[in-house]
């Protein structure tokens, strides 16, 4: 084949002499638009997986590489005077420019022409496609070849809010991956900074664009601001200067990182690589490793013997999900420091393990493996936190709500059930809930129980109010006679997806003809079309249906259920007052966010003046309507949890979505642990979250890095209602208390565990 290589990066160069290596009868030849020995990086920071796959890939590269290494082994993080280090992280650092005159020396040895100082014009480019069997774009982020074929790569380009500078400095920084945040009149500002040879560092400097425009960032020289850098980082420095090698570029070098995604990574015979195709935040050090792996999969699809369009095809969809991977990582860990200055209060054990976890690649039972002690260390501070001397995982902390104890961190999830009859529980209710109470989670809450028979989703719901009195308070007995579990109600009105039937004949659907009853909401608009059209509630309607909550939280009351929660949440009726999408009103219920709380706020005011001052309520929001700014966002729902900690809520349940079918939600493992997250350490509240969670090590990392206070589980209670007993079994925690007629099962679980790690060993 003869093939041109648009661009002389890590990823160019490893492609060509992956080629090479699979055909040395290929033509191929690299048009690079600098010097050899121009590089505007510092390190390439990989790890040894990664190196595995190179060895694997082409030795002889791997070694040159290698024989040029820095390695470390611990991460530090310091803010201000304090400092804390962790180890067993496994990282290796080159320079950028000795990485690439290592390539062009291997390119050259295997035969590939190296052109430098060659600018690649788009007219130039649509020639080579003519040209060369194959055109590879490797030409970086800026890539003019995606550029030019635009409509059919389809970009996306996501320039991210922080500003930063790549500076180097013979402050080697040569015991661990550094972090260094300091605090300072214009806010705070951080480094990055790590060892890549023997006498050179790199140090990139990061801050917020208040931060950055405060103290003047962008009206400065390269060496104004470099000076200024060096001021601020003046006692980690060790009197060592800091450097640019981007004098080539006008201003201060300070630049914004641009998210790329493509829709399409080939079309006919040219190809994306590397930063070209996709681009992995710089805080996780992967785009030369992602880069150049797939440039590895690349030479192997196009050795394969298979068409070139059945070739580049397999090789986007194999790398473009592997590459999804890690730019996801990324992009939670962009977000995180752009999100920083909401942690830095935070303790500093749970500030540097937030840290360590910010990209959910490294979870809790892998931060156990690098470092045992360093974790053990960090459990017992957060049991401590909790007011216990344990050392267990976080999940078995125990927690309190008002007067309310909790053995554990660990909640089953709210789960419509669909089992009522004429509004009534049944044994299944009575079967379902006490099974999951016995199972080891700390709280149960009950599916929504609706405050009236017109309030129910379908006509499977249960009710709550004195005609429920008895089923929920034989429930509630069971609960705490015979297991040391809490039990919630959770209360709620359907409002407009009200009238529906149950999920297996048809989620969402309205009732055969004749069926369906009548509706209130927000405004007179129906979930979908052919579903029941809801009344507007006038101050009638408000009235009525404030006191049947009232008459529910009495019930519940009486029940003796520990806690109760306010379902304000999935587009039910209190949700359609809050969110712009289902409330159209023009009255003092409608338009600003104020006036949309309005009716949610009366009715929490009313349901927590006849609740036991001893007894906490929560209340669960949708923390997104995933439906774009004109309804609610996750800006907007710490204001909608500032409003209601403010009325006296004890936490805030974050939930997303299901406020109409036109969402778009992205879903993901814990997707929806962000809200939680930002509505707890912004406004100063305890929240629950659920959504996507179903391993301990989710828990775990949840609880740790002070994302929430309490986990839900749906699924996996649904599946095993004896999940938290099993997950113990899974860390080999041997605290974990089980019913007392169920110790043989106990005894059996553990010494099959303890078999099989000892045979995976």
């Amino acid at each position: 084949m003869k093939i041109a290589v648009l661009g002389g990066g890590p990823s160019g160069l490893y492609f060509a002499i992956s080629m090479k290596l699979r055909d040395p009868a290929h033509q191929i030849t690299v048009y690079e638009r600098n010097r050899p020995d121009d590089t505007f990086g510092w390190g390439v920071v990989l790890s040894d997986e990664t190196m595995s796959n190179f060895d694997e890939n082409d030795p002889v590269s791997e070694k040159m590489i290698r024989d040029h290494f820095a390695y470390w082994d611990d991460v530090k993080v310091v803010r201000g005077e304090e400092s804390m280090t962790s180890g067993g992280h496994g990282f290796c650092g080159i320079g950028r420019k000795q990485m690439l005159l290592l390539l062009q020396q291997r390119a050259r040895d295997l035969g590939v022409t190296l052109e430098f100082q060659t600018e690649i014009q788009p007219d130039w480019i649509d020639g080579l496609r003519r040209d060369y069997d194959v055109v590879v774009a490797s030409d970086g982020l800026n890539s003019k070849t995606r550029s030019l074929y635009a409509d059919r790569f389809q970009p996306e380009i996501d320039m991210r809010a922080n500003h930063f500078v790549w500076l180097g400095t013979h402050q080697k920084f040569d015991d661990a991956f550094t972090f260094i945040f300091e605090q300072t009149e214009h806010g705070w500002i951080w480094a990055h900074a790590y060892q890549f040879d023997d006498d050179t560092a790199t140090f990139i400097v990061e801050c917020g664009p208040a931060t950055y425009k405060a103290f003047g960032f962008d009206t400065l020289s390269q060496q104004d601001s470099i000076a200024l850098c060096e001021k601020i980082f003046e006692k980690h420095l060790g009197g060592h200067p800091l450097m640019t090698n981007a004098g080539h570029i006008r201003g201060s070098a300070w630049i914004q990182f641009p998210r790329v995604t493509c829709e399409n990574w080939f079309f006919e015979n040219v190809v994306l690589l590397g930063d070209a195709s996709a681009t992995a935040h710089f805080s996780i050090g992967s785009g030369s490793k992602l880069g150049m792996e797939s440039a590895i999969a690349l030479a192997d699809e196009l050795s394969s013997g298979k068409p070139l369009e059945q070739a580049l095809q397999d090789y986007q969809d194999e790398r473009k999900l592997q590459v999804l991977r890690v730019t996801s990582a990324a992009r939670n860990s962009t977000e995180w420091f752009e999100e920083v200055e909401r942690y830095l209060t935070l303790d500093m054990m749970q500030f540097n393990y937030a840290l360590l976890t910010r990209s959910q690649r490294i979870s809790h039972e892998n931060l156990r493996l690098r470092d045992p002690e360093w974790l053990g260390s960090a459990e017992a501070w957060f049991q401590k936190r909790a007011g216990s001397n344990s050392t267990r995982s976080p999940m078995f902390a125990p927690f309190k709500l008002r007067e309310m104890e909790l053995k554990n961190r660990v909640v089953v999830s709210p789960m419509a059930q669909y089992k009522a009859k004429d509004g009534m529980p049944t044994d299944w209710h009575f079967v379902h809930y006490a099974e999951r109470a016995k199972g080891g989670a700390a709280l149960v809450f009950t599916e929504m129980l609706c405050v009236s028979m017109q309030g129910r989703i379908t006509p499977g719901c249960p009710c709550i109010g004195p005609d429920q009195l008895a089923d929920w308070s034989r429930l509630t007995g069971f609960v705490h006679a015979e297991t040391d579990a809490k039990i919630c109600a959770q209360i709620g009105h359907a409002g407009r997806k009200g009238s529906t039937r149950l999920a297996w004949d048809g989620i969402d659907k309205p009732l055969p003809e004749g069926e369906n009853w009548a509706l209130l909401s927000a405004s007179a608009i129906p979930l979908m079309e052919g579903n029941v059209v809801p009344k507007a509630m006038d101050r009638a309607d408000m009235d009525m249906v404030k006191d049947e909550f009232v008459t529910a939280v009495k019930a519940a009351r009486d029940a003796d259920f520990d806690m109760i929660e306010m379902h304000a949440a999935h587009g039910y009726l209190l949700a359609s007052f809050i969110s712009p999408v289902t409330n159209k009103r023009t009255d003092d219920y409608g338009g600003t966010l104020e006036n949309r709380m309005r009716y949610p706020l009366e009715v929490f005011a009313a349901m927590r003046a006849e609740w036991p001052e001893g007894k906490p309520m929560t209340v669960r929001i949708s923390a997104h309507d995933w439906m774009g700014e004109d309804a609610v966002t996750p800006d907007e729902a710490v204001e909608i949890g500032r409003m209601f900690k403010d009325a006296g809520a004890d936490a805030i349940n974050v939930s997303s979505g299901q406020t109409d079918k036109a969402e778009q939600p992205i879903y993901g493992r814990m997707f929806q642990v962000p809200f939680a997250d930002r509505v707890r350490n912004e406004i100063d509240l305890p929240t629950l979250v659920a959504g996507n969670i179903y391993e301990p090590d989710h828990v775990n990392s949840i609880l740790m890095a002070g994302r929430a206070d309490l986990v839900l589980l749906a699924r996996p209670h649904l599946a095993n209602p004896y999940w938290t007993l099993h997950a113990a079994v899974e860390l080999d925690d041997q605290a974990q208390a089980w019913p007392a007629p169920y110790e043989g099962g106990k005894r059996q679980a553990y010494t099959l565990a303890e078999r099989a790690r000892a045979m995976s060993t």
